[in-house]
C-alpha cells in the first residue's frame, strides 16, 4: 500500500487481522478491533460505525504497541487488563487466570440452587481459589442475600480480587482470606464455619497435558492456578474430602473440572460416603464440566 493512503479504521483492522493472523491467533479480527477500540477509548462494535475515520498518530503508537505484544502471545484480556465474566467486567493480570466461558456454568448451577432458599435466608458461601474473584464476586451482584468468603492461596490474585469486589460494590458481602483450601476457615469461630455452599475452580490440568497447551496460556497464565497432581485429580479430591466439615447439612458442593477426569472425581465423591444427589453437568460443548453433589444429613 502506498505510505500517503491514510490509516483509517479500517484499514489498521484489515491490516492488523492478517498480521495477527499470520502469528498464529486464532481470534485475529476479534483481538485486532478489541486492541483499537482500547487505543481509542472506544468500543470495538463502535469502531464499525466509523471505518473512514482516520486515527492519529498517538492512538496509532498506542495500538502499535498492543499488537505487538499480543503477536508475542500475550493476551489480549492481560494488555487489555480486564476480562469478561457473566456480561461483568472484571479486573485481571497475570497473578490470575483470565476468566473463561465454562465457569459460568458453575455460577448458573450455583444460582439455580440458591434461588430455591427463602429470599430473606442469608446464604453463606465459600469460594475456594477464588483467583480475580469472578465467582462469588458475581453470585453477590445476582443474590442480595449472600455472604461469602473467598479464599486464595496467593496474595496477589486477592488483591485482584479485592479491586473487583469493590469495582462491583459487593466488598460488605465477600470477604477474603488468604491461605491453601480450607485453612483460613479453619482459624474462624465454629459458628462461622459452616456454609451453604462450598465451590471452586481450582486447578485440574494433569502436567502431562502441558504439550497440549496453547503457549499463550502457558508463557503467560499462573500454573499455581492451572496444574494439579495424580492427573489433575489431587486438589479435587482435597475439597471433596474436607468439604463436609464445612457443609450445613443438605449443603451444596459444586466443583468445576475437566471432561477428562470427570467420573474419576464423581466415584470418587461417591466414595466418600458424604454425599447425595451426585451429578456431572455439561458444558455447552456437551462436556462434563461442573461436578454437584448434596451433604448428607
Amino acid at each position: 500500500m502506498s505510505q500517503e493512503e491514510p490509516w483509517t479504521i479500517k484499514r489498521l483492522l484489515e491490516w492488523t487481522t492478517d498480521f495477527l493472523k499470520s502469528k498464529g491467533s486464532s481470534s485475529p479480527q476479534l483481538d485486532a478491533g478489541l486492541l483499537l477500540g482500547y487505543a481509542l477509548g472506544t468500543s470495538r462494535i463502535q469502531l464499525y460505525t466509523r471505518y473512514d475515520e482516520v486515527v492519529d498518530e498517538a492512538a496509532r503508537t498506542k495500538f502499535r504497541e498492543l499488537v505487538k505484544h499480543r503477536a508475542q502471545g500475550v493476551p489480549v484480556a492481560y494488555l487489555l487488563g480486564v476480562g469478561q465474566f457473566y456480561s461483568l467486567d472484571f479486573k485481571v493480570n497475570s497473578d490470575v487466570l483470565i476468566p473463561r466461558p465454562e465457569t459460568e456454568h458453575l455460577v448458573v448451577e450455583t444460582l439455580d440452587r440458591a434461588r430455591l432458599y427463602p429470599a430473606r435466608q442469608t446464604i453463606r458461601l465459600l469460594d475456594i481459589g477464588t483467583g480475580s474473584g469472578i465467582i462469588a464476586i458475581t453470585l453477590a451482584t445476582q443474590l442480595p442475600s449472600l455472604q461469602a468468603v473467598a479464599t486464595d492461596i496467593s496474595p496477589a490474585a486477592l488483591a485482584v480480587a479485592k479491586q473487583n469486589a469493590e469495582t462491583h460494590k459487593v466488598t460488605e458481602r465477600v470477604t477474603f482470606a488468604a491461605g491453601d483450601l480450607f485453612a483460613p476457615i479453619a482459624k474462624l469461630p465454629e459458628d462461622q464455619r459452616r456454609f451453604d455452599f462450598v465451590v471452586s475452580n481450582p486447578p485440574y490440568i494433569a502436567e502431562e497435558e502441558r504439550s497440549l497447551m496453547d503457549d499463550d496460556v502457558l508463557k503467560h497464565e499462573p500454573h499455581l492456578a492451572l496444574f494439579a497432581a495424580d492427573q489433575g485429580t489431587v486438589i479435587l479430591r482435597q475439597i471433596l474430602d474436607q468439604a463436609p466439615s464445612y457443609l450445613e447439612p443438605q449443603g451444596w458442593l459444586l466443583l468445576e473440572l475437566s471432561p477428562m477426569i470427570a467420573e474419576r472425581v464423581k466415584a470418587h465423591a461417591e466414595g466418600t460416603g458424604q454425599y447425595e444427589a451426585i451429578s456431572l453437568v455439561k458444558d455447552l460443548a456437551r462436556h462434563d464440566r461442573v461436578l454437584v453433589a448434596r451433604r448428607k444429613l
